[in-house]
């Protein structure tokens, strides 16, 4: 029986203008009622997922930042920061990289330099706001005091051809993950949405067996080796549908998540 749903969002629940399909608080609210914990996985902040689920949050399970934060019930079960000096390490090679934007995403808010947000020429702001709704923006990424989950690069020039390429030959010592089409992230090398499902199982003592997932990024890799029931988009990357257990019969503008999920509870 499968007792934990999880599912990314850009690409997966959401469809391609970035909504909910309404169907979707019935269901959740029936999959509440028998028991099985609906949660979303992403590389968003908490903040802005909790501001998208408001009226059920209680009822919901949130990993966020790709992974580095698990909240459940308004209770952190889960947390991966990372070493000040890791953090900024990471920062002073986004210096040397054109056309990005990196965020400083820490348990407080995230962070962003003035001199970069607004000196916008290709159109960062908007962007950044679909994820970011808590935003400070400072004069130097160095001064903040927070603690950090990880670095977000906002890449206009396309994360995989610009900005990945100055980072993988560190994915020994960090998490080096393109997430999107224009984002990457850096993080802890053991921080991933695969670890944070794999200690919300031992936490609220849920098998692989009795996890569902859906996703359609690189970023999701992880979380397919994590539940039994493992979905890849229709619309999923090449190599994430490689090592899912199953494709969806829809993609993500199709109800894809959801179609999926009423297959296995008829009942919904």
């Amino acid at each position: 029986m499968i007792k934990l749903i999880i599912t990314d969002m850009d690409g997966t629940l959401l469809n391609s203008k970035n909504e909910i399909n309404d169907e979707f608080w019935e269901i959740q609210d029936k999959l509440s009622k028998q028991d099985v914990i609906f949660a979303v996985a992403s590389g968003r902040p908490y903040y802005n997922l909790v501001e998208r689920f408001k009226n059920i949050k209680d009822n919901m399970l949130f990993i966020s930042e790709n992974g580095a934060c698990v909240m459940y019930q308004e209770k952190e079960i889960y947390s991966n920061t990372m070493k000040r000096e890791d953090v900024f390490f990471l920062l002073n090679i986004c210096k040397n990289i054109k056309g990005i934007v990196p965020i400083l995403c820490g348990k407080k808010s995230a962070y962003v330099e003035k001199n970069i947000y607004y000196n916008d020429r290709c159109g960062f702001k908007e962007e950044i706001s679909k994820y970011y709704n808590k935003l400070e923006i400072v004069d130097d990424l160095n001064e903040v005091e927070d603690e950090f989950f990880k670095i977000a690069v906002c890449d206009f020039l396309i994360s995989e051809k610009n900005s990945y390429k100055y980072f993988k030959g560190y994915e020994d010592k960090f998490q080096v993950v393109i997430s999107g089409k224009v984002w990457m992230d850096l993080g802890k090398l053991d921080t991933s949405k695969g670890m944070a499902i794999r200690m919300t199982q031992q936490n609220l003592n849920i098998s692989y067996d009795e996890t569902m997932v859906f996703g359609d990024y690189l970023n999701d890799y992880s979380m397919m080796e994590e539940a039994k029931y493992s979905y890849a988009m229709k619309n999923a990357h090449s190599q994430l549908k490689e090592v899912a257990n199953f494709i969806t019969k829809e993609d993500n503008d199709n109800n894809g998540v959801l179609e999926t999920i009423k297959e296995y509870f008829p009942n919904l």
